[in-house]
C-alpha cells in the first residue's frame, strides 16, 4: 500500500482536493466499439544511436502516440531520460508525447517536460503523496495528466485521485527494464482498472506498459485498455507495420477516447 509517512519523498502536502482544476478535463467522451486501441511504442526498446530515425519510422509505420520512459536512478534503479531527450523525440515525430515519469518529486519537473514538449505526462502514485496538485499542475502547463500504479499498488491506492487524470496507467511489469514477461494476474488488474472507472462514472484512458506482444494484446484490449505500450514487440520486430498491425487486431473496446 502507498506510504503516506511524511517522511517519503514527494509531493508537497497540501488540502486541495481530489478533484478536476477549474478548467475541467478536455472533451471526454465514450464512443462505439468501432474505436480500436492506442498504439504507443516505447523508446526504451529503440536503438538510440538512430534515435531520430527510430521515432521517424514508428510514425511512418502507424503508430498513435510515442511513449517515453524517464527514470531517475531513485524511484527506480535505472537511470533513462531527461527533458532534452524528450525535445529530440518532440523534434522527430508530429505523434503526441506520453511521457511516463518514474522520478521521485515530479512536481519539480512537470514545467521542463511540457516546455520539452510532453503531450501527456504521467506520474505515480507512490512517488507523490498528494498526487492532485501535480495533475493540476500538469493540466495548467499545457499537458494532459496522468496516474500510474506499479504491481503492487492496490487500486484503492489511486481512487481518491483518478477525477483528476485523464488517463490511469497500469503497470503490468515491474518497472525499470524494457522486455520484461508481464506479471501475473494482469488481465485481471486491467478489468479491475475498467470497473473502478465504470463505478466512479469516470472516462480516463486506460493505459498497459508492460510485457504487451501480439500475442496478448487482444486480451488486455478486451479487459478494458485503451492504449498499449509496446517496446520490444514493436522495436525489435523486423516489420513496424506490421507488429502495430498485430497489436490493433483482436476485439476492439468501447472505453473512452479523447476528442
Amino acid at each position: 500500500m502507498v506510504s503516506m509517512d511524511s517522511s517519503r519523498p514527494g509531493c508537497a502536502p497540501t488540502d486541495s482536493p481530489a478533484g478536476r482544476d477549474s478548467a475541467g478535463i478536455p472533451a471526454i467522451h465514450a464512443l462505439p466499439n468501432s474505436v480500436p486501441p492506442t498504439i504507443a511504442p516505447s523508446i526504451l526498446s529503440a536503438d538510440f544511436g538512430r534515435l531520430a530515425e527510430e521515432v521517424a519510422a514508428v510514425t511512418a509505420a502507424g503508430a498513435d502516440w510515442i511513449h517515453v520512459d524517464v527514470m531517475d536512478g531513485h524511484f527506480v534503479p535505472p537511470i533513462t531520460v531527461g527533458p532534452l531527450v524528450v525535445a529530440a523525440v518532440r523534434r522527430a515525430t508530429s505523434l503526441p508525447l506520453d511521457v511516463h515519469l518514474m522520478i521521485e518529486h515530479p512536481e519539480r519537473h512537470v514545467e521542463e517536460f511540457v516546455r520539452a514538449g510532453a503531450d501527456r505526462l504521467t506520474i505515480h502514485v507512490e512517488a507523490c503523496e498528494r498526487p492532485v496538485p501535480v495533475l493540476e499542475a500538469i493540466r495548467r502547463a499545457g499537458a494532459r495528466p496522468g496516474l500510474s500504479l506499479n504491481p503492487p499498488t492496490p487500486l484503492a491506492a489511486v481512487a481518491p485521485y483518478v477525477a483528476a487524470a485523464d488517463l490511469l496507467l497500469v503497470m503490468t511489469v515491474t518497472p525499470g527494464w524494457g522486455g520484461q514477461p508481464i506479471v501475473p494476474g494482469w488481465q485481471e488488474r486491467v478489468e479491475q482498472a475498467r470497473l473502478l472507472r465504470e463505478s466512479l462514472g469516470l472516462a480516463f484512458l486506460i493505459e498497459v506498459d508492460g510485457g504487451i506482444k501480439e500475442h496478448n494484446a487482444a486480451a488486455a484490449t478486451a479487459a478494458g485498455a485503451d492504449v498499449l505500450v509496446a517496446g520490444s514487440a514493436i522495436f525489435a520486430a523486423p516489420d513496424y507495420a506490421a507488429a502495430i498491425r498485430g497489436l490493433r487486431a483482436g476485439p476492439q473496446r468501447s472505453g473512452p477516447s479523447l476528442a
